[in-house]
């Protein structure tokens, strides 16, 4: 008879030649799943060993939303199996795969009973010819309140109050409730899809250890995140997705972090020059290179960033960037006023302001493009003509009239300063390509651009553009610096923003955590840090509510 290891890893006994060994408890083979012209997955796999915590890591974009779909019945796979405990399941497994999300699903107004028991309410005994009107039924509280104490008991080990409103619980616990309510479900397998994107340092190792004592339970456990330092702490073995395929599945706990940031990096496309910043090639010019004409002091917005402190310097391209979660996006929606709560210092060339809403901004000089270009960024029912002028209608328009002579020629100028390929400025701008669209997006500011300044705040420029329409909108950029403009971009594309900025702010858990030079800087330091997988000497994040 086999003994177990008595080795400081604890490993179980090797299989003798009679014993079959179990099969995974979840098994991924070869999923693929394509939307339109745009593989999401192209053959990816996983394999995870019942009773073991298995992570699953990847850049934005690499396939594990879809993946999580399709193991939740929400799409469907185009080809590829999975398997549960050796068993294939068509379309998912959403009856025995439990999922926790980063947002917590729980009504602010229940209890903690009443959202342990919602979908399964025990009713007050009726006659049995009423139970075909089970619905009809008043409400068990007082069993629903035992079976709610008894629950809490059972998986945490905790009293909470059972006639307590979720709103009154702290975040962690919140989590709590949200996670038993699932464990009293008897799911075989649990999904955490960034489960830490919202808390705060000491919630996040509360819920740690509340998953690690689940895998001593014998549960398995899938666990989506983007920070590496969980992953190499809580984790057995991880899968690494890259462009939708499997790349590295390893030990987690013996693979070193910059292993998993080199699989998830990839090898560097082909991509432009660096630029060279305009700061260093005028260096001579101290007054103007130094000079700040975006400044943020303690700045926060309490759940989502801050504090943070940073400067944009005029004639810098300044990049910011950061995971899920990071903050990174409220952070430049706040700088043109499109974020509400938002406390602290901001001054522009050097006179506090106070950004209440957009009109505020673009009144200060300040531009901003945002990501969706179609629903925020473009009147998509207009044509070319008119976008371009929607922000600077004063120069075409007297008495409320516009002179649409010098409104198409002020157009057709900026389609060939810009290489918007269109038919004409008549054309709407629904029927460009999406890199079209976003040369109008950003061509609209350019009328109002200020000579020898202005501030533009770019939200992922080229989010699904193509490398021409890529190379055109770095073109702009730079052109727009060399005019003495200042540009913010926040990008999640990491090779881009060391191509084409000066410095770059990494942002985790609402804190900056780094701000480094792009000439010094590499890819993998960037994700690093993002990832928390690094961090410097007395840069962990501080916010007690993170985004």
């Amino acid at each position: 008879m086999s003994t177990p290891r008595d080795d400081a890893r604890g490993e179980p006994p090797t299989p003798q030649a009679h014993e079959t060994p179990a099969a995974p408890a979840l098994e991924l083979r070869g999923l693929v799943k394509q939307y339109g012209g745009v593989q999401a997955l192209r053959g990816a796999s996983l394999s995870a060993a019942r009773g073991t915590v298995h992570g699953l890591i990847g850049q934005n974009g690499a396939g594990k939303s879809t993946l999580i779909k399709i193991l939740a019945g929400l799409e469907r796979a185009d080809a590829g199996e999975i398997r549960v405990d050796g068993v294939k399941r068509d379309g998912g497994a959403p009856g025995e795969i439990a999922f926790i999300h980063q947002e917590r699903l729980l009504s602010p107004t229940f209890t903690v009973a009443e959202a342990l028991a919602l979908g399964d309410e025990p009713r007050v005994p009726g006659l049995r010819r009423l139970r075909a009107l089970r619905s009809l039924l008043p409400l068990d509280l007082r069993r629903m309140r035992r079976r709610a104490s008894e629950a809490l008991a059972e998986h945490f080990d905790i009293a909470l109050p059972p006639d307590r409103l979720i709103g009154e619980l702290s975040v962690a616990e919140q989590q709590i409730v949200q996670i038993t309510r699932t464990l009293m479900r008897a799911p075989r397998i649990l999904v955490f899809d960034e489960p830490t994107a919202a808390l705060v340092s000491r919630e996040v190792e509360r819920l740690l250890q509340i998953i690690d004592r689940l895998r001593a339970r014998g549960l398995t456990i899938l666990y989506v995140s983007h920070y590496l330092n969980e992953i190499a702490s809580l984790c057995d073995r991880v899968t690494v997705l890259r462009d939708g395929i499997d790349v590295a599945q390893v030990d987690a706990r013996t693979t070193p972090v910059e292993t998993l940031v080199e699989a998830m990096i990839g090898t560097p496309p082909a991509a432009r020059a660096r630029r060279v910043s305009n700061a260093r090639t005028n260096a001579h010019d101290t007054q103007n290179t130094h000079e700040a004409v975006l400044e943020a002091r303690d700045l926060h917005a309490p759940g989502r960033f801050g504090p943070l402190s940073f400067a944009l310097r005029r004639g810098e391209v300044l990049g910011v960037t950061g995971l899920v979660g990071s903050g990174g996006k409220p952070l430049v929606r706040s700088l043109f006023g499109l974020e509400r709560g938002v406390l602290g210092e901001l001054r522009l060339n050097g006179k506090r302001v106070r950004l209440r809403r957009p009109a505020d901004a673009v009144r200060r000089g300040i531009a901003f493009v945002p990501e969706d270009r179609r629903r925020q960024g473009v009147a998509t029912a207009l044509p070319v003509r008119e976008n371009l002028s929607l922000a600077s209608l004063a120069r075409f328009s007297r008495f409320g009239l516009v002179d649409t002579r010098r409104e198409t020629a002020a157009a057709r100028a900026l389609i060939d300063t810009l290489g918007v390929r269109t038919p004409g400025p008549h054309a709407p701008v629904r029927h460009l390509s999406g890199g079209n669209q976003q040369k109008v997006a950003l061509g609209k500011w350019l009328g109002r651009a200020q000579a020898g300044g202005g501030i533009y705040i770019l939200d992922e420029p080229t989010v699904g553009v193509d490398v021409g329409a890529k190379a055109d909108i770095y073109r702009l950029i730079d052109e727009l610096v060399a005019q003495g403009a200042s540009v913010l971009i926040f990008s999640s594309d990491l090779h881009e923003l060391l191509d084409v900025t000066d410095r770059v702010l990494v942002l985790a858990r609402g804190a900056i955590v780094q701000d480094v030079d792009s000439q010094t800087a590499s890819t993998q330091d960037l994700l690093a840090w993002a990832t928390l997988a690094r961090r410097r000497a007395g840069a962990a994040p501080t916010q007690e509510n993170a985004a």
